[in-house]
């Protein structure tokens, strides 16, 4: 059975590798094998907590590989809501709702 400061440490190293963000292509490959190794890890491991971590990752091992390389943003919905409220403070002059609804779409569009 592994001690409790071993466990903890590799937490600690897993976690560190799992907070990577926004990595080239370069550095994203340096990272995997690294990851690969911890699953692997993780997967031979005694106990059973470590073994369901372990196949956790490993089902989402791409997901954690994209996420590395492309930081998900939400710009451009905030552009479409920027947008939309522009519109809307232009919008008083419409004289109902279809004609704002057909300028929103040309202008998100």
């Amino acid at each position: 059975m592994p001690r409790p400061e071993l466990i903890y440490r590799f937490k600690q190293r897993l976690c560190y590798l799992l907070l990577k963000r926004h990595r080239t292509r370069k550095q994203c490959q340096q990272l995997a094998p690294r990851l690969l190794r911890a699953i692997y890890q993780l997967r031979q491991a005694g106990l059973a907590q470590l073994v369901s971590l372990g196949e956790t990752l490993h089902s989402s091992s791409v997901e954690i590989a994209t996420m590395w390389r492309f930081t998900p943003n939400n710009a451009i919905t905030e552009g479409f809501h920027t947008k939309t409220e522009v519109l809307q403070r232009q919008a008083y002059g419409f004289c109902n709702f279809q004609n704002y609804r057909f300028r929103v779409k040309v202008m998100c569009a």
